[in-house]
């Protein structure tokens, strides 16, 4: 089964793996509570999923009380927990909120109040992104394992800010401004949230951050009750 065409160089620049099979069953198969990949094929250990999709338990972090709706506050609150700056945190609940609130909510009518409604998250999923959520925010392990593949050159299993760019890129679909947009940003706060030492964003911090448990260690590093991440 060829993954490389001649004619089409990019195919043989960006290899995709051809032995999933054998390191994670159904590789291909949506998961709709939990985010594996091959070293975790039962996803994150210890982290709840409380019978939310993947895309949910990545939003529930922010829910502060619980109740299901993400406001403004709430997403400041959560933001400055996992360890965002004063500034930075309200510029991105300013972003987050005018982008998401109006997609999600249960009625046609909007809100002053921009909530995000955690039932309705998969409704804001947006064109250029990894593929690795599906339109029900189910998440699919392949498309992660296949993202590191194409684009962590530099470093198996990690990428650099570059790698990043190209990915973001590539993923772009024609005329999607918006998808574009959403997309640089979502990973450039990844990035600036979950890079390492040496300027490389891991495959265990994405595939944390797609289930949510990132935010959780991360906060739990600011109190100093976290030990290291893989």
């Amino acid at each position: 089964m060829a993954t490389v065409a001649d004619k089409a160089p990019l195919t043989a620049q960006r290899k995709v793996p051809d032995d999933l099979e054998t390191k994670l069953p159904k590789p291909y198969m949506p998961r709709a509570l939990t985010a594996p990949d091959t070293e975790n094929v039962n996803g994150t250990w210890g982290h709840k999923h409380n019978d939310m999709s993947v895309l949910q338990q990545h939003a529930a972090f922010f829910d502060l009380d619980k109740d299901g709706i993400i406001y403004p506050w709430e997403t400041y609150r959560g933001l400055r927990a996992i360890g965002f700056n004063v500034i930075s945190s309200f510029i991105f609940m300013i972003i987050i909120h005018a982008a998401l609130s109006y997609l999600t909510l249960p009625t046609w009518l909007p809100s002053p109040w921009f909530p995000i409604y955690i039932q309705n998250i998969h409704r804001a999923k947006h064109g250029g992104d990894s593929g690795s959520y599906d339109t029900e925010g189910r998440f699919i392990p392949a498309n992660l394992e296949i993202m590191f593949s194409k684009y962590a050159r530099e470093v198996p299993d990690k990428l650099t800010l570059r790698e990043l760019w190209h990915m973001t890129q590539a993923n772009t679909v024609a005329y999607d401004f918006f998808g574009w947009a959403a997309s640089k940003f979502e990973w450039g706060v990844l990035y600036l949230l979950a890079r390492d030492e040496q300027g490389f964003l891991s495959k265990e911090a994405v595939r944390r951050c797609f289930d949510g448990s990132l935010f959780e260690y991360c906060a739990k590093v600011r109190k100093g009750t976290a030990g290291k991440m893989a």
